[in-house]
């Protein structure tokens, strides 16, 4: 793996295959929803020793409210209980834990953990946490849209995003086989680098993470300009 100067500072991450992880083995869904917690607890871990900064994960869509009513009402528990385990050994390790999203349609219960968990991690500085729940793309330029309007701004909407006081994603990974970005962080993915792997979340581990970073460090990161200009720049700075 190349220097810590070609770790993305920022990742999103779509975790897919929840489901056709638990199937293939015969198991309820549910299941592979619980060992999919597992593989969020590694990704943290990994991702602050590599010098990761940002971590974003796609914990629920606002269209996963489409799926069967058993199955939502079991993913906002095990996002409630996940949260309310996990929340004082993140502030332990120094993460700052933010939910992003539309939390108003969550329980109240819910929503006084999120701002509890906020609250106490707000000051930590070692790794951010997004938690996208009840998040969409469209969704966050809609209510940016509407913000900017209201305080009569409207050229500035850009700043009223849910992520705008955070560096753009550097990288995007999203296991599962499926490659597309499914209404995840459409303003912020323009540039980004999208790797995708056929594992499915329950089985990511350390050596996929780490392969996913191999990845990233051979990408010529253009911003629109051309390769030889990009290089020409990555020589001033380094003579």
């Amino acid at each position: 793996m190349k220097p810590l100067t070609t770790i993305p500072k920022h990742l999103a991450v779509v975790m897919d295959g929840n489901g056709r992880w638990a199937q293939k083995r015969f198991l309820p869904r549910v299941a592979g929803h619980k060992q999919g917690v597992e593989a969020v607890r590694n990704l943290i871990r990994v991702a602050g020793e590599s010098g990761v900064t940002c971590l974003t994960v796609f914990a629920f869509s606002s269209e996963n409210w489409k799926r069967p009513e058993e199955e939502v009402t079991f993913l906002m528990e095990l996002f409630f209980k996940a949260l309310r385990e996990e929340v004082e050994k993140l502030h332990t390790n120094g993460v700052r834990f933010r939910a992003v999203g539309d939390t108003t349609a969550l329980s109240s219960e819910t929503q006084s953990l999120i701002n509890e968990a906020q609250a106490l991690t707000r000051g930590n500085s070692n790794l951010t946490l997004n938690v996208a729940v009840n998040y969409g793309g469209r969704w966050d330029i809609e209510q940016a849209v509407a913000k900017a309007a209201a305080a009569g701004r409207s050229a500035a909407f850009a700043e009223y995003l849910s992520f705008a006081d955070q560096p753009d994603p550097d990288l995007f990974i999203r296991t599962g086989g499926e490659r597309r970005i499914s209404n995840f962080l459409l303003w912020q993915l323009a540039y980004t680098e999208l790797y995708f792997t056929e594992t499915l979340w329950p089985d990511f581990g350390e050596p996929d993470f780490k392969a996913a970073l191999a990845w990233f460090a051979e990408r010529e990161r253009r911003f629109g300009k051309t390769g030889d200009q990009v290089r020409e720049t990555t020589q001033k700075v380094s003579a």
